[in-house]
């Protein structure tokens, strides 16, 4: 029992844990109420984004709140009937966007972006995991020449502070890398360094193989029936009981529902996202994944064909599907890209764990010994799952951590 873990949540961030944990010596569970990596892992661009060194803050401007506001956008929509129960959090997401402290969220999470590309390719190496991270890079869209220039000047702060690596391209340059987009556009910014994922799904899957074929555990159940005992943690699986010594706690946006019956209630909330996949007419291909910034919207070459993403919606954690910013994004795409028809009757839905500082709950829960956090990474979740795996189990292991832990304190709420 000493050096048993049961790990909550079978995600990008949960399978990472586990495998870190297990080539530390520790005998892991990991427990979910699905299979491995079918919650936000499933359904996002893709890339593990080594240039995602500036998190997404809370807009600030006039001009752009009023944008967001009218809840017709592609990029952002929201329940109306939903927002006082964010407002809490969403007022403090915007507070921690502020200039000084957004400097501070800055900081911190370039470190753990820093990491994220030796991080997976240290999990892959040498597995079938390999051939999934494609070195081609994502590129950015902009429509006219002001918002190219805008975003080259922060791309080259980005190099400059932080070793991004980018090409920029002009309307030509863009129009020779993609030949088959059928509308022009000022240029582009090509980031270089990220990996690209043709199966977010199945790259968690890999890493799930992984564990399993070292001795691991994974069992279908419900992370709400976690209960202390005598000797560490108890969950209800589908095949009875599993008991460990130490539990984490790495459920995404569901994290809550475990951590607030110990105390601990962080002001987690959730981005709903939404995807689709289509064909392609004719001969046409896309090579790399290209977010079209005036649109708001991300194209990605997968296995199962060009998936269309959208930005954020925030809703109630019961309501039903609203996939509007997909029906909205859908006609302005098929003007970018010679899309055919869709690939699934039905799009798929999940939600993105955020906390307000922009920054993941990486360390001890609060209060309760033997009880650990591993969630909030907001879009990032593919990106950092690795990273947050080594940095928890060295934290649980007692090594000594290759980050500085201190700014993904959960205490810090």
């Amino acid at each position: 029992m000493s050096r048993s873990v049961l790990v909550l949540g079978a995600g990008m961030v949960g399978v990472s844990v586990a495998l870190h944990l297990q080539r530390r010596g520790r005998q892991v569970v990991l427990l979910d109420r699905s299979g491995p990596g079918e919650g936000a892992s499933f359904g996002n661009g893709g890339l593990i984004q080594r240039e995602a060194v500036f998190p997404h803050p809370f807009p600030r401007s006039v001009a752009e709140l009023l944008r967001v506001a009218g809840n017709r956008a592609i990029d952002v929509s929201y329940h109306p009937l939903a927002l006082p129960g964010v407002a809490s959090s969403l007022l403090r997401y915007w507070w921690h966007s502020g200039p000084r402290r957004y400097r501070h969220a800055v900081a911190a999470h370039a470190r753990l972006i820093a990491t994220c590309l030796d991080e997976h390719l240290a999990l892959a190496s040498g597995t079938e995991a390999a051939p999934l991270l494609r070195p081609i890079g994502w590129m950015r869209l902009y429509g006219t020449q002001a918002q190219l220039d805008a975003a080259l000047a922060e791309a080259e702060r980005a190099r400059r502070e932080h070793g991004v690596n980018y090409v920029a391209l002009d309307g030509p340059g863009l129009a020779a890398a993609e030949p088959h987009l059928l509308a022009a556009r000022a240029g582009g910014i090509h980031w270089t360094d990220p990996l690209s994922v043709g199966d977010p799904h199945a790259l968690t899957l890999a890493y799930a193989r992984q564990f399993e074929q070292a001795g691991g555990s994974i069992v279908t159940g419900d992370a709400t029936t976690l209960r202390r005992t005598a000797s560490g943690w108890r969950a209800q699986a589908a095949d009875g009981p599993v008991e460990a010594a130490e539990v984490v706690i790495a459920l995404g946006a569901a994290s809550a529902r475990v951590t607030k019956p110990l105390g601990y209630a962080p002001p987690l909330f959730g981005k709903r996202g939404y995807h689709r996949h289509y064909r392609l007419r004719g001969n046409a291909v896309l090579h790399r994944p290209v977010l079209d910034t005036d649109s708001g919207f991300l194209l990605a070459p997968m296995r199962a064909g060009i998936r269309l993403t959208t930005g954020a919606e925030f809703a109630a954690d019961t309501a039903p599907p609203t996939p509007v910013q997909l029906a909205r994004a859908e006609p302005v795409a098929r003007g970018l890209l010679p899309l055919a028809e869709p690939v699934e009757a039905e799009p798929w839905m999940g939600v993105r764990p955020c906390l307000p500082d922009m920054l993941p709950a990486i360390g001890r829960l609060p209060g309760q010994d033997g009880v650990w956090c591993a969630f909030g990474h907001a879009h990032q979740g593919l990106t950092l799952g690795p990273t947050t795996g080594r940095l928890l189990a060295e934290m649980m292991t007692g090594e000594a951590p290759f980050l500085p832990p201190e700014p993904y304190r959960p205490d810090r709420f």
